[in-house]
């Protein structure tokens, strides 16, 4: 009879090699090893641990992944900031009067001297007193005998900053206090470039208001239509459909008549404001009512009806919360087509009255090819409603792919 003491003690090695006999299956395949432990707890690989994030968090991690919604992103949020405190980023006074026409200031990194200065310098254009050999028009350059010095943070006109707060500093602009067009000036001698950057405030908001209004009409009627369906979701349908069949620019066109030339700014925005968010909830109304056709069959939804949950409940914690991504990105996708439409409509006369500034109002002097020819910086406008309609169309279709990967 054998004892404990007449075991063999094995060593080391063979322990291990014991071990892995012991884990080996019938069919001879090595099972891998088990966690190590420590502390009583097993070790998680940290290359696919990131804690308990919760889905905003995830939605996040996936969007930095995209180049073009990070570019939209960043570009959005100076849009924003820009037009938060567009007196402050406006160089000029968007109001003042100088040269009609006066073409862009020439910018070079180099002193009067010739030699490479950090900071930049303003030569103003003039005439050169020379004549094209050809169409014997006078020709200009930069006069480097007037050079204006550009600076961060200095005096220029005054202006309320956020309606409220006196001030007079601006982000940037010419030390001396002259001066400066960096895309020309237009017809009545006025600042392109400040008048497009005090213009973003009411061209933004416009967007921003319209799309508020268009959300939460369209969101209400879709998913009341969704889920109540039956006569209810025939009849809004219905209704829908007559909304989205009307000519919208004609009767943009018609609705404007309708506004007398005397009436105050305020009230001619809001009309504006209206008119657009008038027609332009249907289509959101109709995405919300697909969606929640789809929700309205799931089964936790059943089991809220089955318990007794209230409509209102059902709406408000089980649908709107998965219609919500969505509605995010439809939101950056409209801001834009907004702001297409108010340039649109301010090229055809339908945008705000002076001395209030939008983009579309700014679009009006382009009316015509000889002015387009003669004078092309004044087509600068359309490059802020390019970057904002690129910006929220980047930003969109980032957070689409993040939302819903699949």
């Amino acid at each position: 009879m054998s004892t404990i003491a007449d075991k063999p003690t094995l060593t080391p090695a063979e322990t291990g090699a014991a071990n892995s006999s012991e884990l080996a299956t019938p069919t001879g395949h090595q099972l891998p090893p088990a966690d190590p432990v420590a502390d009583g707890q097993p070790v998680v690989n940290t290359r696919f641990a990131h804690g308990n994030e919760t889905y905003a968090a995830l939605v996040w991690r996936r969007f930095r992944r995209s180049t073009m919604g990070m570019i939209g992103l960043v570009l959005t949020v100076a849009l924003l900031t820009m037009a938060i405190f567009g007196d402050f980023f406006a160089p000029m006074d968007p109001k003042r009067a100088e040269i009609a026409f006066a073409p862009p200031d020439h910018v070079e990194f180099s002193a009067p001297d010739g030699s490479f200065s950090p900071i930049p310098y303003i030569y103003p254009i003039v005439e050169t007193g020379e004549f094209d050999p050809v169409t014997f028009q006078p020709m200009t350059g930069p006069d480097k005998a007037n050079p204006t010095a550009l600076g961060f943070f200095v005096s220029g006109h005054r202006y309320n900053l956020l309606g409220v707060i006196p001030a007079n500093i601006h982000f940037f602009g010419s030390v001396d206090g002259r001066p400066i067009h960096f895309l020309g000036t237009d017809k009545f001698g006025r600042d392109i470039l400040s008048r497009g950057i005090v213009g973003s405030q009411i061209s933004l908001t416009i967007a921003l208001v319209v799309v508020l209004l268009t959300t939460t009409i369209g969101t209400l009627v879709g998913i009341a239509s969704g889920y109540i369906g039956g006569r209810v979701d025939a009849w809004v349908q219905r209704f829908v459909d007559l909304v989205l069949a009307f000519p919208q620019l004609p009767l943009y066109l018609a609705l404007a008549s309708l506004i007398p030339v005397t009436a105050p700014s305020p009230v001619f925005i809001a009309f504006v404001i209206g008119v657009m968010a008038v027609l332009g909830w249907a289509q959101l109304a109709r995405e919300v009512r697909s969606k929640t056709l789809a929700l309205a069959r799931i089964e936790y939804v059943r089991a809220a009806v089955a318990v007794g949950s209230s409509d209102w409940r059902i709406i408000l914690r089980h649908i709107l919360p998965n219609v919500s991504s969505h509605l995010i990105v439809a939101v950056t996708i409209a801001i834009p087509s907004v702001v297409l439409l108010e340039s649109f409509l301010g090229y055809l006369g339908f945008a705000v009255k002076p001395p209030l500034i939008s983009w579309g109002l700014m679009l009006q002097d382009t009316g015509t090819f000889s002015v387009i020819g003669s004078y092309p910086w004044i087509l600068s406008p359309v490059v802020f409603v390019l970057i904002t309609v690129f910006a929220f169309n980047a930003l969109g279709d980032g957070l689409r792919d993040a939302i819903d990967p699949y």
